[in-house]
């Protein structure tokens, strides 16, 4: 058992960690993990609702809308679902002491294989979500902003483009950083954003004529697809979870910061898709913030803080996959800070481009939540559980549950990523 127990240590050692910096944790060593942690449940809560509050706020009106209103039952299942995949990634974290990143559950689980496959789904979910936060960004400023095309070297450049390379050049320098601790202070501002975009985007309906008179469809079954893949893309936060689980002074809390985390996240999700849908109907876009009046404060409210919240959390989600690169380099390379700038400016200029190829923040966020937050958030916790537990030997009440939640989750992201891929294609 000790040679197993030092087999572990390494392979933490080698890995690249989501290594997101949490408020009220305090890092020892340049190992990337927490040597010394302090956070409190507080603390722990308050970077819980940090990682799951997100740019999912904006499309879950459109969500609602493609769904129709018994599709919020979608939302609240597949919240208890991913609440209780949480539960099963503590379980496995418990069974090994020396795991500090996803991929170790993988590893744990399913060997190499396992390891590759979590790192895989994490890393390219990451990417595409840094891709959505450069369209979101060029839609809104491009919303307030318009200007004329014009050509660059021979190149039509419009509104949108930009925006998307302007941004992408105010972001670059933040991810040349090599310490993340004070950008994680400002990106904290999420959870705060978040509550200032519903009630912005509330005062909007109920002060400045904008109203709640739509009524919307009960059930519209061809946008269900749509629907459940924009739901699970509003609970894509599992990869941080083992960051945040080792991150506490008391472990056996971890469960009830995820029951406070989901609860909270769950009743802004819901509160924002009833308010947008009520006040646009049918008509609202994959982002609210297109569809507010923009002679309105509260409007521009709304919509500067969803401009603001997207390029503080650029970095935080770039910098694990310029680690990952790196780590593909030869030892000389992997801390030389001219080897950092290169990789994430490549990096940025990569996600620039893709952003202006399919610049369609609506189906992109669709196929993330359908292929990855689906992979990464409900199947391979599950997978990994019955593995490491052993209970898949033994076919009780849970195993049923889990099979059950595996072959749904399997279902769910076939759908969803054939739809979000087709609405894609007849875009382009």
């Amino acid at each position: 058992m000790e040679g197993e127990g030092d087999k572990w240590q390494q392979l933490c050692d080698e890995d690249v960690a989501l290594n997101i910096p949490l408020i009220g944790a305090e890092h020892e060593g340049s190992n990337g993990h927490n040597n010394n942690v302090t956070t409190s449940f507080l603390k722990t809560c308050f970077n819980g609702l940090n990682a799951l509050s997100g740019v999912g706020i904006l499309s879950v009106p459109y969500a609602l809308a493609s769904g129709g209103w018994l599709s919020l039952a979608l939302l609240f299942s597949i919240a208890a679902v991913a609440f209780y995949s949480g539960i099963l990634m503590k379980r496995c974290m418990e069974k090994n002491s020396n795991i500090r990143t996803y991929p170790d559950i993988g590893e744990l689980a399913f060997g190499k294989t396992g390891r590759l496959i979590v790192s895989i789904s994490m890393y390219t979910e990451l990417y595409l979500v840094s891709i959505g936060f450069l369209i979101l960004e060029g839609d809104n400023l491009s919303n307030l902003f318009p200007i004329e095309e014009f050509q660059v070297v021979g190149l039509s450049i419009g509104s949108k483009h930009f925006f998307v390379i302007l941004v992408a050049l105010i972001i670059l320098p933040t991810i040349w950083l090599d310490n993340l601790s004070l950008l994680s202070y400002v990106s904290a501002s999420g959870v705060f954003a978040s509550i200032i975009i519903i009630l912005s985007i509330s005062w909007t309906g109920a002060f400045d004529g904008v109203g709640f008179d739509q009524k919307g469809d009960i059930v519209n079954l061809n946008g269900i697809p749509t629907a459940v893949s924009l739901y699970a893309f509003c609970y894509c936060a599992h990869p941080v979870f083992p960051t945040l689980y080792n991150s506490m002074r008391n472990k056996h809390q971890f469960s009830n910061v995820l029951i406070v985390c989901f609860i909270i996240t769950t009743i802004g999700y819901a509160s924002m898709a009833i308010i947008g849908y009520l006040m646009f109907g049918s008509k609202v876009d994959p982002q609210v913030t297109l569809n507010l009046p923009l002679n309105k404060i509260s409007s521009r409210i709304a919509i500067y803080t969803t401009l603001v919240n997207p390029i503080t959390k650029f970095a935080l989600m770039a910098t694990p996959i310029t680690n990952a690169l790196k780590d593909l380099l030869p030892m000389t390379y992997k801390n030389n800070k001219v080897t950092n700038i290169i990789v994430s400016t490549i990096l940025v200029i990569s996600t620039v481009i893709v952003a202006l190829s399919v610049p369609f923040f609506g189906s992109l966020m669709s196929l993330v939540g359908a292929f990855l937050s689906v992979t990464a958030s409900i199947l391979l916790p599950c997978l990994c559980y019955l593995r490491i537990s052993g209970t898949y030997r033994k076919f009780g009440f849970e195993t049923f549950v889990i099979v059950v939640i595996i072959l749904v989750a399997i279902v769910m992201g076939i759908s969803g990523t054939y739809t979000s891929l087709v609405e894609i294609v007849k875009i382009l």
